[in-house]
């Protein structure tokens, strides 16, 4: 809307037909007083203002108006029927206006000069707008960070807590059952359900590991122990605990395993069972899987695990080791958090190592690694 202010009615009248005739609605001001009060109340696009009123000349309205933040940005044309002097004119500018028109008024030249700051005044509110939704965005997306960042840390917080609280009675457990086992004679037919009874204490033990190192990964306290180990050791250990978890399937070495390593041994073997373990859990199928050995460029040991199972498709491949990520066809079929590769990627990361997968839907999976054959000094190393 348009704001017309002159103290004499029948030029307002003038200016307000002119105007609305070419749909420029309109709004009227008789003094300057009256102006800068509809000012406070009201929105305007741009102003038309007479210079010589009683009262606030116009002069001394513009500079009001500037003092106003809701309306310094309006543009304001002063009219007037006084000379065309430079000194009037540089007042005029001085004052807020942006342009000058000299009475008596050319209606082709009023309406020119009213398009193009209208025109203006609506590009810049557009702009303001865009900028203060930006500006609302922005600081939204500060908040529910900041949110997020709070929901993480408490999550943190619940699963090093939880897994800590879990441990000590698993723990128990796990060595009763145990006692209990041996206690039983072979032939007993509750041993088979003892035994089953252990393999199941067994993942929840790895389950609350895992949680627990997952926790210590987030806040940057997994500890490693790095000494000089041989790796054929640790490699036989991994297998005999799979085959006694289970024996239904057949682990094939291919490749000699006889070097010796420097790195933390203890988390070496857990990516190992790591690896077994998913290659035995999604290869339900087919009961074979091959652990490879080789040494590449003389100086790094590379260790594949293969399996014949449901394989994983291309397109998540370079996901599968990202925390808490799992295939969504086998999510639904095969149990598990998604945070057990995510650890052992952390673990070769830290051993200064390279990890990956191969597979083909249907075909099976190879996951494998490799990290420096090591020549380090023996003592051990707290990291």
């Amino acid at each position: 809307m348009i704001l017309i202010v002159d103290d004499k009615p029948e030029n307002i009248f003038s200016l307000k037909t002119i105007l609305e005739l070419h749909a420029f609605p309109t709004d009227a001001a008789l003094s300057g007083e009256e102006a800068l009060k509809k000012i406070l109340r009201h929105s305007y696009a741009l102003i038309i203002l007479d210079v010589q009123m009683p009262g606030m000349d116009g002069f001394e309205v513009a500079e009001a108006i500037s003092g106003y933040s809701k309306a310094r940005d309006i543009p304001i044309i002063f009219l007037s029927a006084a000379s065309t002097d430079k000194k009037f004119i540089t007042k005029g500018y001085t004052s807020g206006g942006v342009d000058y028109i000299t009475k008596p008024v050319d209606p082709d030249i009023l309406l020119l000069k009213v398009k193009t700051f209208y025109r203006l005044y609506e590009q810049n509110s557009e702009l303001n707008r865009i900028h203060a939704s930006l500006r609302s965005e922005i600081e939204f997306r500060k908040k529910a960070e900041a949110e997020l960042k709070d929901a993480v840390k408490k999550k943190d917080e619940f699963i090093s807590i939880a897994s800590h609280e879990l441990k000590t009675p698993l723990t128990t457990i796990k060595a009763y059952l145990q006692l209990l086992d041996r206690s039983i004679d072979g032939n007993d037919p509750t041993k088979m359900y003892m035994e089953r009874a252990l393999v199941q204490v067994r993942k929840l033990d790895n389950l609350i590991v895992d949680l627990l190192d997952l926790s210590k990964i987030e806040s940057g306290k997994l500890k490693f122990n790095k000494k000089i180990f041989n790796f054929e050791k640790t490699l036989s250990n991994a297998i005999e605990m799979i085959r006694q978890t289970y024996p239904e399937y057949q682990i094939i070495q291919k490749g000699d395993a006889e070097v010796n390593l420097y790195g933390d041994e203890m988390r070496i073997e857990q990516v190992l069972i790591n690896y077994l373990t998913n290659a035995v859990k999604y290869s339900p199928d087919n009961k074979e899987v091959h652990i490879g050995i080789s040494s590449r460029e003389g100086n790094r040991l590379f260790v594949q695990v293969k399996d014949f199972g449901i394989g994983i498709p291309k397109d998540h491949q370079s996901h599968i080791f990202h925390k808490f990520y799992r295939v969504e066809d086998s999510a639904n079929r095969f149990q598990g958090l998604g945070i057990g590769l995510y650890i052992c990627a952390e673990i070769i990361r830290r051993h200064e190592g390279e990890y990956g997968v191969e597979s083909e839907p249907g075909q099976g999976s190879a996951f494998y690694f490799s990290i420096p054959v090591g020549s380090q000094p023996t003592e051990t190393v707290t990291e």
